[in-house]
């Protein structure tokens, strides 16, 4: 399958992004819930911190069964969160900061709220009959898919994504075998196409900036490997809206650049997974364990205490990365996301700020989960909105030491979730005042990658040293002309590499450092958990 010829966005060579989970970030009216306008009146804080671009994750009328995820209405904000003037003023407001904002588009399913369900589950025919996919008869099973039946007017069950309140829309199956299966862009799948691309022009044209996009890979049914029937129909939806909106962004909650990318997307995260104890690259990074608040027995490559190589990973991201360069687009890291459990407590604030040194001047375009800067805690929370495990890394930001550590002003009773109310829980105040805290050493990470075309997304990227039998990682990134070597050692033991004689190392300076790593010519000594760009 051809690459479709597509340049991404050109802001996104310079962007830093900063996730932002509204329920949990700022709550201007002191309800207890985080609200967009909270966003806006703290645009300023992002941009210090070093960050000129914002992910928002659903902030659509939803029931909030799945904390939004379940969206009864895309084109309207939810009551909780404001207006839909609130939204378009704060696309204003970032863009004259020179900022940019993705929304959260979820295309593979709706809340059973949405209108469209409702009318599609009637048992008369009408304009959304097919706008889902739902079996011959209420007796049908649903071809080996999860299905719910029984609640709907209408003969048949209807598929549903997850949990039985998000019914899949329907975009077809790869291999059509039951007579209620329609083909991927046949009619029915194409008019599901056209109402996302109308969700998405609705937005566009009042000033968003593009759309990361939830679970991209899996809008058609049994695709085969590769998602060649998903990716045909991702093209069709991008050869419509490229043309309208060509400066939009689209990064894809996929993990595997070699389909996103051709696909049509800009951008592809690097998702945690860990299938069956099996790990890829970022969990091989930050969490490669079962148990995410225990250090011990944690193997992830930034665990002090874990002996772990960095080339297990290398060998995982390496091709993934080889890939995006190929399709001219990004894959990215991540510190955390609302899924993904965060690192502290398990990981240390050194190990912690290691890790996102190393991460945030690696190749594509990097993503800052909220409170990850000052290494707020995954916390074991009884489940809220269909979080269940994850509801423990979407709890309020922790902004300063008064009421509800500066979120909101309501009751603690009030509040979305509960506020880390540990005497030595981080907060940006403490840590802004703290010069050697997590928060300076982000800081300092984003503006040297600012600084330099060396740490551009698409700038190469070269590894210099990497061993079995060592814990040190030292690569460089260079662009323009310009190079820069970055080195870590996450290990309880120092470390002496030699570096390539031939890269003018012995001319290079120490420009940000951890733990007082020394260059001497081109031998460079690496500390017990030290870390340095070399300019």
């Amino acid at each position: 399958m051809n690459q479709p010829q597509h340049t991404p966005a050109s802001w996104l060579s310079h962007a830093a992004f900063y996730q932002v989970f509204p329920a949990s970030f700022a709550d201007s009216d002191n309800d207890g819930i985080g609200d967009i306008q909270g966003i806006t009146e703290h645009l300023d804080y992002i941009q210090e911190l070093g960050c000129n671009a914002l992910w928002i994750n659903p902030c659509f009328a939803s029931p909030f069964r799945d904390a939004g995820y379940d969206i009864s209405d895309y084109t309207r904000v939810a009551e909780r969160y404001g207006t839909n003037e609130d939204l378009e003023n704060l696309f204003a407001a970032a863009h004259a900061r020179g900022m940019h904002v993705l929304l959260d588009l979820v295309p593979g399913h709706t809340s059973n709220e949405h209108p469209w369900f409702i009318a599609s589950g009637q048992d008369k025919p009408n304009l959304y009959t097919d706008r889902y996919i739902w079996t011959d008869t209420w007796i049908s099973g649903g071809d080996g898919l999860p299905f719910i039946g029984g609640e709907m007017p209408r003969n048949g069950a209807y598929i549903v994504n997850f949990f039985a309140f998000q019914p899949a829309l329907n975009y077809g199956f790869a291999h059509p075998s039951r007579p209620w299966q329609n083909a991927a862009l046949s009619d029915p799948a194409i008019n599901t196409c056209d109402a996302m691309l109308d969700v998405m022009r609705f937005w566009l044209s009042r000033g968003a900036d593009g759309f990361r996009v939830d679970m991209a890979d899996s809008l058609v049914k049994g695709d085969d490997a590769g998602k060649p029937a998903t990716i045909a129909t991702w093209r069709y939806m991008f050869g419509q809206i490229r043309g309208e909106f060509p400066q939009a962004a689209f990064v894809a909650e996929w993990g595997r650049p070699e389909e996103s990318l051709q696909a049509g997307f800009d951008m592809d995260f690097y998702l945690d997974w860990r299938w069956d104890g099996v790990p890829n690259g970022y969990n091989l990074l930050l969490r490669n364990t079962d148990t995410p608040l225990v250090h011990d027995g944690d193997k992830s490559y930034f665990n002090a205490d874990s002996g772990a190589s960095i080339r297990p990973f290398l060998a995982e991201y390496e091709p993934r990365l080889r890939e995006a360069e190929r399709a001219h687009g990004y894959f990215n890291l991540i510190t955390c996301n609302h899924d993904t459990a965060r690192v502290a407590p398990r990981l240390s604030p050194r190990e912690i700020k290691l890790a996102y040194a190393t991460m945030l001047l690696m190749p594509g375009v990097p993503f800052i989960y909220y409170g990850d800067e000052i290494g707020m805690r995954y916390r074991d929370l009884p489940t809220h909105e269909g979080a269940y495990t994850r509801t423990g890394s979407r709890t309020p930001m922790q902004w300063d030491a008064s009421v509800n550590a500066g979120f909101s002003g309501a009751s603690a009773n009030a509040l979305y979730l509960p506020v880390d109310g540990a005497k030595d829980a981080p907060t940006v105040a403490d840590q802004m005042d703290d010069g050697d805290s997590l928060w300076h050493t982000v800081h300092a990470a984003l503006q040297t990658r600012h600084a330099t075309p060396a740490f551009h997304p698409d700038a190469a990227f070269e590894t210099l040293f990497a061993a079995d039998d060592k814990r040190s990682f030292v690569f460089k990134r260079s662009a323009e002309g310009v190079s820069a070597i970055v080195a870590v050692n996450p290990g309880r033991e120092t470390e002496i590499i030699e570096l390539p004689a031939g890269d003018g190392s012995d001319a290079r300076t120490i420009t940000l450092e951890v733990g007082e790593p020394a260059l001497d010519g081109t031998t460079l000594t690496l500390p017990p958990q030290s870390f340095a760009v070399l300019q």
